[in-house]
């Protein structure tokens, strides 16, 4: 179904694996949320750039998520978070990366989308852009919860003791990807995507992802698409996936294609998994994954989907 230029369409994910049957409601109820929040704006004619922050900041708020508090921890037991921002119209983008005292990454990435004249700020140089900029700092401790110490503690014991790391199909925390993002479409036709995470369990320390990455898991053109990823990010870095599914969307080469395309590509190429969102002008939108599930939602006056299971056309 191909929208108007005045029908306003919020498509968002909460992260692509092998999510339990014990977390799945957790996710279901996350995404619903988030995209209450984001819809809220857009409906009301807020910018696509607003309506994405609000969905991803719910998120970040949200413990089910590796994004904000109750993120994956680094091998020394830290949080450091990555977020990106991009408005299609003006190709104006912000990131963030590597940050230890923000609650939300994604607004810091924003404000550097609108008041910096760089693209990418990281570790410290971040935080004191974000502090001169009224985003107050947190101490990391705040972002940190038991799970998380439990996680890192058993999955140095199972390295330690030589047992073989298992597959995103068995359910391996260090293979779970609930990276968040958020791709919208405004009632002024223009696009904005938005990805946070915290990145991998164990992950070295400094170590970023594609999430944060312009091109790789977070771009908006409105030209073309807005795209936002989730998985593993060495893969999606090395094929600059999001920028690559974005230059496919055409008339005839809908966004569910272009999806399920890039996806392939992921697998076959460099034998990698994760999934991706991608909204194009018209309002058609896709959704892809090779993981067993992927949390998402879409909205828009027509419709209302949440789901963790499969895949559905979505035109």
């Amino acid at each position: 179904m191909t929208q108007t230029k005045n029908s306003p369409v919020l498509l968002l994910h909460g992260g692509a694996w092998a999510i339990p049957d014990d977390m799945v409601e957790a996710h279901l109820h996350g995404v619903r949320t988030a995209l209450a929040a984001g819809w809220r704006l857009l409906e009301a004619g807020t910018t696509a750039l607003q309506a994405v922050e609000a969905a991803v900041v719910a998120m970040e708020d949200d413990e089910t998520f590796d994004a904000g508090r109750g993120s994956f921890l680094t091998s020394d037991g830290h949080v450091q978070l990555d977020a990106l921002m991009m408005d299609g119209a003006t190709l104006r983008a912000g990131g963030v990366g590597c940050v230890e005292h923000i609650r939300n990454p994604i607004r810091l990435a924003h404000k550097v989308l609108t008041e910096s004249p760089h693209v990418y700020l990281v570790a410290e140089g971040a935080e004191r852009f974000a502090q001169e900029h009224g985003i107050e700092l947190c101490d990391n401790n705040d972002l940190i919860i038991p799970r998380e110490i439990e996680r890192l503690r058993q999955f140095k014991a199972q390295t330690a003791a030589g047992e073989p790391d298992l597959t995103f199909a068995g359910k391996s925390p260090a293979a779970s990807h609930d990276t968040v993002g958020a791709v919208a479409l405004d009632a002024d036709g223009n696009l904005a995507a938005a990805t946070s995470t915290g990145g991998t369990l164990n992950k070295t320390p400094g170590r970023v992802g594609d999430s944060s990455l312009i091109g790789c898991g977070c771009y908006a053109d409105n030209f073309r698409a807005a795209v936002s990823c989730t998985g593993w990010g060495e893969p999606i870095m090395k094929l600059v996936l999001g920028k690559w599914a974005c230059d496919r969307v055409s008339e005839t080469d809908t966004p569910l294609v272009v999806a399920e395309q890039s996806i392939a590509y992921l697998k076959n190429r460099l034998s990698g998994h994760g999934g991706m969102i991608l909204l194009d002008r018209h309002g058609r939108a896709g959704v892809a994954h090779n993981t067993p599930r992927m949390a998402w939602a879409l909205k828009d006056k027509q419709r209302e989907h949440v789901q963790v299971e499969g895949q559905i056309a979505l035109g």
